[in-house]
């Protein structure tokens, strides 16, 4: 197996289908995975890997080691350390030893007391997938059996080596230190016990096994400096997010309402450039109108002008009237009864005729007569059209 492999196995027994993984587990997994592609000096400046401080207790020396990726650099050795007793120089148990021998930033790191290999007991154990959500609770009722001691004797902790590929289970590592071999080192720390957030075990090369030892109730909690800090930040990304997105919907509104502002104007401009067309249109269709009507009849000097030829010179006319299609004429006449055939024939009326008996005017001694006639439509040549306007000069108007 692969060391990815290795490395992936325990978070893919837990992430597996049905074997109960949580999404504290996938998040975790998934920040490790983003981080281990940030180079060492980006995760330690963004906290994702700020280390842990290893305490070996070597009879009355203690070694001081950090512990960051996978390397280990011994930071020295505190000589003359004696159980239950401070360190020495220093101030009482309530104070931190440590705070006085490292950096600021070094004394705030977790830390574990770190154990010789000699003084753990390692068993395989292979174990069902599901129970990788509960493995320190499973690998205890296993302690009977893989070691000589009782569960209450021991400090135990287990880790998830790989899982099988025939059949999905995991291979699992017990570790186990009797309790008798860790008090000594304990009561040699004095107050620093109390802040210990795990034992972990050295493995044959050295390196630490990555267990933790300590019951989780007497774990101490580190508190993470960065937290108010990460808070804060993510407060005020929340905040700046927010007001992004305000200034994002005001910048939309102002545009929208300055959108409908143009479109009002333009659609007042063009209300007037369309009554505008339809006066233009009216005008157009009236004189067209009035073409059609004046040439739906004959002009009225051409019909003067042919009743003057047909009329013989003795006949004077008092009305002359032309009403739509109809032509009447009131007047004189010695020849009135003859009037009728000289005004057949013409191409301006047609059908004349005599309305009434004629009547003789004493005065004058001629007939007075009264005479119709149709007038004849004519066939004009088609009226030019008015161009119509088009949608250029259309919008040309309405933008004036």
């Amino acid at each position: 197996m692969t060391p990815l492999r290795d490395r992936l196995g325990p978070i893919g027994a837990r992430l597996r289908p049905g074997a109960g993984g949580t999404l504290r587990a996938f998040l975790a997994w998934w920040t490790q995975a983003l981080a281990s592609w940030l180079p060492a000096a980006w995760r330690q400046a963004l906290g994702m890997d700020r280390g842990r401080l290893l305490l070996h207790v070597d009879g009355d020396d203690l070694t001081l080691r950090l512990h960051r990726g996978a390397g280990i650099t011994d930071l020295g050795t505190v000589p003359g350390l004696a159980p239950d007793t401070d360190l020495p120089g220093l101030a009482t148990p309530a104070t931190d030893p440590l705070a006085r021998l490292l950096k600021p930033r070094v004394a705030e790191l977790p830390r574990w007391l770190f154990l010789p290999a000699a003084n753990a007991l390692r068993r395989r154990l292979v174990l069902p997938a599901a129970a990788a959500d509960r493995l320190r609770d499973v690998v205890g009722f296993e302690i009977d059996r893989q070691t000589p001691f009782a569960p209450a004797d021991v400090a135990f902790d287990a880790r998830v080596l790989g899982r099988r590929e025939s059949d999905g289970q995991l291979d699992v590592e017990l570790v186990a230190v009797p309790r008798s071999a860790i008090a000594p080192q304990t009561a040699a720390l004095g107050p620093l016990a109390g802040t210990l957030a795990g034992i972990d075990v050295a493995a044959a090369d050295g390196a630490p096994l990555g267990v933790n030892l300590l019951a989780p109730a007497d774990r101490h909690r580190h508190r993470d400096p960065w937290r108010t800090w990460n808070a804060a930040l993510a407060a005020v990304a929340v905040l700046a997010c927010g007001l992004m997105l305000w200034q994002v919907l005001q910048n939309r509104r102002a545009a929208a309402d300055a959108f409908e502002q143009q479109i009002a104007a333009q659609a007042q401009a063009g209300r007037r450039a369309a009554a505008a067309r339809q006066q233009l249109n009216s005008l157009v269709a009236g004189q067209a109108f009035l073409d059609r009507a004046r040439a739906e009849r004959p002009v009225a000097v051409e019909v003067i002008d042919e009743l003057a030829r047909r009329l013989p010179d003795e006949t004077y006319l008092e009305k002359l009237s032309i009403e739509g299609q109809r032509l009447m004429l009131i007047g004189l006449s010695n020849e009135a009864a003859a009037l009728v055939g000289r005004l057949q024939g013409s191409a301006l009326w047609r059908s004349p005729a005599l309305a009434g008996a004629l009547q003789p005017d004493p005065a004058t001694g001629r007939d007075r007569f009264t005479l119709t006639a149709e007038l004849v439509p004519s066939t004009p040549a088609p009226a030019p059209t008015a161009p119509r306007p088009s949608t250029e000069a259309a919008d040309a108007d309405a933008s004036r």
